[in-house]
């Protein structure tokens, strides 16, 4: 198996943006750059509620979760204080304008999480 997965070019990725890496199994993943040209790569999906990260403000090396404004460091996943959680983290390679994932990782990582499902609470048929 290759150990890197070419996921685009980086200019396909908007500064100050994302682009959504869908996989087979598990919640897609998104890939972030900033004004410096670095690239991020976290689990689509905020640690308070689930949110999308992908649709957040990139600002620096940090993501504004579009949700609820949780601001997650695009270099650990974390949230900042005191906000409390983590997304988990994809590790990203930058080779000749072209920006990959480790493959391993795409298959593997994370795959058992999965989004919150939002709206009214569900009652049990049979009461």
């Amino acid at each position: 198996m290759t150990e890197w997965t070419l996921i685009c070019k980086i200019d396909d990725i908007p500064v100050l943006g994302s682009r959504r890496v869908e996989r087979a199994q598990g919640l897609d993943v998104a890939v972030f750059r900033n004004t410096q040209d670095e690239v991020f790569a976290l689990l689509d999906r905020c640690p308070h509620k689930g949110g999308p990260l992908s649709q957040g403000i990139v600002f620096g090396t940090s993501v504004a979760c579009p949700l609820h404004n949780w601001t997650i460091g695009l270099c650990d996943g974390q949230a900042s204080a005191p906000d409390e959680g983590c997304t988990p983290k994809f590790e990203v390679k930058v080779d000749g304008g072209q920006v990959f994932l480790k493959s391993a990782e795409l298959q593997s990582h994370a795959t058992d999480l999965v989004r919150p499902i939002a709206g009214p609470a569900r009652r049990n048929a049979a009461a």
